[in-house]
């Protein structure tokens, strides 16, 4: 193991070796940046010393009949993706984690769970990529599912070593690898208010809605409100920069949803829906503009309430793409996969995730925005691969390219909650959805043509 959160590349000279069932769940957290609640990890290893390389993770499906489909998509994904990246595995770690639910014993989750393991085992195994190892973690106990030396492995479980105990925790101390508590925890930083307040914001969007659509819809207005929603984000990033600081992360959200109000988070929000105005606060993604611009999408999401929820999925995406940008792999795969299951077709969204999950350098990305900023029409786009489309000479809205003048966006009004997907990986969309997706991120929710 190296001091990066996702090893791609031969380990550096801070290395560990693990030996047993009990260091690797002990190594699990460390590898993630966090620990995995409900969830699949698969971990690729390389070589005859089974160096670590690219891990994927996944929520553990409720239902039973999409274990398999699942575990071969799941087996697919990371050998493809370790083959893109340079090597095949030569062969896999599985975790399953997962804790009772109220009435049940950790021992029951494993055995629940061993079905889904033998399906990832052969999934892998029909791949030509052995497990060398499948564990199930729950309630601060493991289990093998491959292991049969009872003395090693006992029926009844093993306890985890306590925190910051092993030699593992010793090892990522000494590279600088935190953990940042549960994968729960992390995503509720980023979830929607469910205090009283939430009901004032709601209001609140309603109200600016209904005043910023109408100059939307207008080519010159649109323009007005893009700047507005620059400027007024720019103020707010000012004063969460300039705010005491608090001592945990907690306290610092707490502290940064105060010194939002409920009109201000609206017309950001709002704003954002804008491709073209999201593209250009994307570019508060290095130096110090990064911390505030973090603290800033992570607040605005969570101001993205009721019939309103799926406006996150821009500012969820920001948040993805700073925190990827100043080097938070964790945080970054947390808020993209959060964009993901509140809009699956988000594409912004789905083109970071993939460069985060497939080890990219995030510089390549920052390059194309620096160019972007400094070049951009007032009209222009910052991303060619939204814009870039062989649709024949149309844009997304149907109109002939080379229009005096910008395109008019829309916003959708809230028509109710949209249903989160299912837990599981989704097949790709067609290039006409994705074309499709331009337009109406900024526009009515009704009929969706080109899907």
């Amino acid at each position: 193991m190296n001091k990066h959160h996702e090893t791609t590349g031969p380990a550096d000279e801070q290395q560990i070796t693990l030996r047993g069932p009990a260091e690797l769940a002990d190594a699990l957290p460390y590898l993630m940046g966090f620990h995995p609640n409900d969830s699949i990890v698969l971990v690729a290893l390389h070589g005859n010393r089974g160096r670590f390389g690219g891990r994927l993770r996944l929520g553990i499906p409720s239902l039973p009949g999409e274990w398999s489909p699942v575990a071969e998509q799941l087996a697919e994904c990371l050998i493809e993706g370790s083959e893109r990246r340079g090597s095949r595995p030569d062969g896999i770690v599985v975790f399953l984690c997962q804790d009772p639910a109220e009435g049940e014993t950790s021992r029951r989750v494993m055995e629940r769970l061993r079905p889904l393991a033998q399906r990832l085992r052969t999934a892998c195994g029909t791949l030509e990529v052995p497990v060398y190892e499948a564990l199930c973690i729950s309630d601060g106990r493991f289990w093998s599912y491959c292991c049969p030396d009872a003395r090693c492995c006992p029926p009844e479980g093993s306890a985890l070593a306590l925190p910051g105990t092993s030699v593992m925790a010793a090892a990522a101390a000494y590279a600088g690898i935190q953990v940042r508590g549960s994968l729960r925890e992390m995503e509720g930083r980023l979830a929607p208010l469910t205090t009283p307040p939430a009901a004032d914001q709601e209001k609140a969007l309603d109200t600016a809605g209904a005043t910023l659509v109408p100059r939307i819809l207008d080519e010159e207005g649109r323009e007005q409100v893009a700047a507005e929603t620059l400027a007024l984000a720019r103020r707010l990033m000012k004063r969460i920069d300039e705010s005491p600081r608090s001592s945990g992360w907690a306290e610092t959200d707490v502290a940064d949803d105060r010194l939002i109000t409920h009109d201000e988070a609206a017309a950001v929000i709002l704003g954002i829906q804008d491709r073209d105005t999201r593209d250009r606060a994307a570019e508060w993604m290095e130096g110090p503009d990064a911390p505030p611009a973090l603290r800033l999408w992570r607040a605005l999401a969570r101001r993205c309430v009721g019939p309103y929820c799926e406006h996150a999925a821009a500012p969820l995406t920001l948040a993805g793409w700073v925190a990827w940008s100043t080097g938070d792999e964790p945080a970054a795969r947390v808020a993209l996969g959060r964009a993901l299951r509140v809009d699956s077709d988000y594409l912004f969204a789905r083109l970071l995730h993939e460069a985060c999950n497939q080890g990219l350098d995030p510089e390549t990305v920052r390059s194309c925005l620096r160019a972007a900023g400094s070049s951009r029409a007032p009209s222009g786009s910052g991303w060619p691969d939204e814009g870039a489309r062989g649709d024949g000479g149309r844009g997304d809205d149907g109109r002939r390219k080379g229009r005096s003048g910008p395109r008019p966006r829309r916003i959708r009004p809230p028509l109710g909650k949209k249903a989160l997907p299912p837990a599981g990986p989704r097949p790709a969309t067609s290039a006409s959805a994705d074309r499709a997706r331009g337009s109406r991120r900024s526009g009515e929710r009704g009929t969706r043509s080109g899907r």
